[in-house]
């Protein structure tokens, strides 16, 4: 997420709980950046108005597309003035806390609290405007909790029994939204089984279900399912589960299988991703599972070609200044990654750093790489700079790397040092990255 945009919410959100401070404490709350998200339901007691969380990562592309094309102008500001907004790093103690806590699985994660901390409804993924707005505005406005969906649902309208599915599908509680739905009176469940949106919830609920239990039969069948019906800028991640549940399958069974997703995909592709203003907001899930489609099928060469195509076209909408739009800067890393244009890619991530130099992103990913190609000593410096800017379980996450590069040039007193200072300040709070900085240093 941008600096600015993110110094801008943060400010926001400061003055509110201001407000909701003694005056003896306003020093100290001013100091104290980013406020958590327990401040801000002390704030939301006393203001009565909602938490709006917004969990993202300074890492997450899907995150650089909402802070950059939907979280800004009038609406965003309405939106504002409705809730207390705070961002939630998924990298610090408290936002995997609340993460945890809330079931929120997807970055990023739009999490409408009351008070309490009691849900009351939630957005997951990134959306265009046309339908993020809509969706937060009815949250604010009525409080969509489940329990409440329950109650409006059990008057029998088969849109409201859609509702409720659609928040449990949101939550990817496959088994609990299936009990929910067996639970309704028969006649209701047969009414509703009418409505097209119930049928796609409960194919997506199954979907949701079968992939919790790991059970590749299941998750094969009712992702052909959902990929059969209309699901719009769902298909690149029902297809995701597809491929992977059919990894294992014969080859030729698996190619046959596949192959039926080719022409729904491409016009997909088409019509709603590589063109000028793409109805999708996420193109880089889009372009690579097309890409891992096309290899599945031994169909290399439209691999290529559609690469090239989102790597042209995304050039052609960034234009020099990488720093307009990060979603698509990001994209077309990865477009060059997949594609395997090193110089072309070496050359870019060096340019990504000096257009985002105040976070650790960049420098880190190019250091892991430059690790990960033999290339420690190299890799050295950009790993020290990540360090400077890294935070929570990055500072981990960059350590190792400067741990692996270290010990690499055989040079196990500063490895060593490096773990130390790192582990002592943030190996508590994150306890399995810990563990594999502690394995690096035995290795």
């Amino acid at each position: 997420m941008p600096n600015a945009l993110r110094r801008s919410k943060i400010s926001l959100l400061a003055a509110a709980l201001l407000v909701a401070l003694p005056a003896v404490d306003l020093h100290a709350a001013e100091a104290r950046t980013p406020p958590t998200i327990d401040e801000a339901l002390k704030a939301s007691a006393q203001q009565h108005r909602p938490v709006l969380v917004d969990f993202q990562a300074v890492w997450c592309y899907s995150c650089y597309y909402m802070a950059s094309h939907v979280l800004n102008g009038p609406e965003w500001d309405a939106v504002q003035r409705k809730a207390i907004v705070i961002e939630a790093d998924a990298d610090s103690p408290d936002g995997q806390t609340w993460m945890k806590k809330l079931h929120a699985s997807f970055l990023p994660s739009y999490v409408v609290l009351d008070e309490h901390g009691n849900e009351l409804g939630r957005i997951s993924a990134e959306q265009p405007r046309a339908s993020f707005y809509p969706k937060i505005n009815a949250i604010l406005a009525t409080g969509n909790t489940l329990e409440g969906l329950k109650q409006k649902a059990a008057k029998g309208a088969p849109g409201d029994v859609a509702n409720v599915l659609e928040a449990y599908q949101a939550r990817a509680e496959g088994s609990d939204g299936l009990s929910w739905f067996a639970s309704l009176p028969a006649s209701q469940q047969q009414s509703a089984r009418a409505n097209q949106r119930v049928g796609l919830a409960l194919d997506q609920l199954a979907l949701a279900k079968a992939l919790v239990a790991d059970d590749n039969a299941a998750v094969i069948a009712n992702a052909q399912k959902v990929l059969a019906q209309d699901i719009g800028c769902q298909r690149p991640y029902v297809l995701e589960n597809l491929f992977e549940a059919t990894d294992k399958l014969p080859a030729t069974e698996r190619k046959s299988l596949l192959a039926a997703q080719r022409k729904p995909l491409d016009q997909y592709v088409n019509t709603q991703v590589l063109i000028a203003k793409p109805a999708c907001a996420d193109q880089r899930s889009a372009v690579l599972t097309s890409v891992q489609l096309d290899e599945a099928l031994g169909e290399h060469d439209a691999a290529a070609a559609i690469l090239d195509r989102a790597i042209t076209q995304t050039r052609q909408r960034l234009g020099t200044n990488l720093a307009s739009d990060r979603n698509l800067a990001d994209n077309l890393r990865i477009y060059l990654l997949r594609a395997k244009r090193s110089a072309e890619l070496d050359d870019y991530q060096h340019q990504l750093i000096a257009a985002y130099p105040d976070d650790y992103v960049y420098a880190y990913r190019y250091g892991r790489n430059l690790v990960e190609t033999g290339k420690p000593a190299q890799a050295l410096p950009y790993l020290a700079q990540a360090a400077d800017k890294a935070y929570g379980a990055n500072r981990l996450a960059v350590a190792l790397q400067r741990v692996k590069a270290l010990k690499a040039l055989h040079r196990d007193d500063e490895a060593n040092k490096v773990a130390a200072e790192v582990l002592e300040t943030n190996g508590p709070w994150f306890p399995q990255q810990a563990d594999a900085l502690k394995a690096a240093l035995k290795a």
